[in-house]
């Protein structure tokens, strides 16, 4: 469960400048100009708060009055991001902006960085398009399951459908995995996770995970969250993934600003196959990723991976490719496998993230997920 690199994130602050009324300048100087290297995001669900990131490089060190984010929407009206950062010092080597969080109506917008001189001229960076799709149904109750492996000849080897709670010590332990460099927290790969089994609630069949702001301080003096996990190691079964297997889940994906749920394997500091990590600051985006040998893939699809949706996301640990599937489909396959003999316990939890890669819990109200099974077929 590891994040991917990524240039470090500058304070957001000021407030958001009325850009419609402002004329752009048409070109910056050349020891000023800026490039743009990376602008987020593409797609929102409409109702669910997001940010905009925007990473920039210029040909020399200088340092510009404002940096941000516009959004106009069909008619051209103004619906920028708001928190603009100010007085950002720009080098070859990048600036990173994330913005403040705001909402949408469903429809197609237009989404471009900005920057203004020290001396007060404005430029426009290149803009792409911005779709935000309908909000998904609230229903609490998860849809039906696929009826098995797409795997042919397979059957469940292994299962746990929350119907009787959590078996603790029996299936799942919940207080400590060794992928945590402390045992019951890891301040590594920016996570302000504080395990506590009582974190993992259940009721009509399904588990929710509820992370809270805690008394306790991590390592590296940031707060930490108490949150649910769920893992095979440690406990009486002891139960592993194989070769050859295919383990799903079906999740009801967050939408809080910080949440980082997956489902992924371990062992012995590493056997790591990430099944799925999702951040909703990228609401219809998953990260599948093979840490054995290599392999990894940004599925996007805003019809079935949305904030507040559930999906079913499975993984076959093929000997020369891992496959994934999203709601029964093969969705990307690595070519590189696990090999002959790869086995590893699984992990099932919600994350959170201290803000470096993706954005920080905005406050202190709990943060959930919920998942209504976890299969292996074999």
């Amino acid at each position: 469960m590891r994040p991917f690199i990524s240039p470090a994130r500058l304070g957001v602050v000021g407030t958001a400048v009325a850009l419609l009324l402002l004329p752009f300048a048409a070109q910056a100087s050349a020891t000023t100009s800026v490039t743009q290297d990376r602008l987020t995001p593409t797609a929102m669900t409409a109702g669910v708060a997001g940010s905009a990131q925007l990473t920039v490089h210029s040909a020399s060190c200088f340092t510009v009055r404002t940096l941000g984010v516009g959004v106009r929407d069909a008619s051209g009206k103004n619906l920028d991001f708001p928190g603009n950062a100010s007085n950002v010092r720009i080098c070859p080597s990048g600036a990173h902006f994330t913005s403040g969080r705001r909402t949408l109506p469903a429809g197609t917008y237009t989404v471009f960085g900005f920057w203004q001189e020290s001396g007060g001229a404005w430029h426009k960076l290149p803009s792409h398009k911005l779709t935000v799709s309908k909000a998904p149904s609230t229903a609490t109750t998860p849809p039906s399951g696929n009826g098995g492996s797409p795997i042919p000849g397979q059957s469940m080897v292994w299962s746990d459908n929350f119907s009787g709670g959590i078996a603790w010590n029996s299936k799942w332990v919940g207080d400590k995995t060794s992928s945590y460099r402390y045992g019951n927290h890891n301040p590594d790969y920016n996570k302000l996770d504080w395990l506590d089994p009582s974190a993992v609630t259940t009721s009509n069949g399904v588990a929710t995970f509820t992370a809270k702001p805690s008394s306790h301080i991590l390592e590296n003096g940031k707060k930490a969250w108490t949150t649910g996990l769920l893992t095979t190691e440690r406990s009486s079964e002891g139960f592993q993934v194989k070769t050859g297997d295919y383990a799903e889940t079906r999740v009801k994906l967050p939408s809080a600003a910080g949440a980082w749920p997956d489902l992924w394997t371990w062992k012995n500091g590493n056997g790591e196959i990430d099944s799925f990590e999702y951040h909703p600051d990228n609401p219809n985006l998953l990260e599948l990723t093979n840490h054995v040998t290599s392999g990894s893939d940004y599925y996007t699809n805003s019809g079935a991976v949305a904030p507040g949706r559930w999906v079913t996301i499975g993984t076959h640990y093929g000997a020369g490719s891992v496959d994934w599937y999203v709601n029964g489909k093969k969705v990307y396959s690595d070519g590189h496998g696990v090999g002959s003999d790869f086995s590893a316990y699984l992990i099932l939890n919600l994350s959170i993230s201290a803000g470096e890669y993706h954005p920080a819990p905005t406050g202190s109200a709990p943060i959930t997920m919920q998942a209504d099974y976890v299969k292996v077929y074999r």
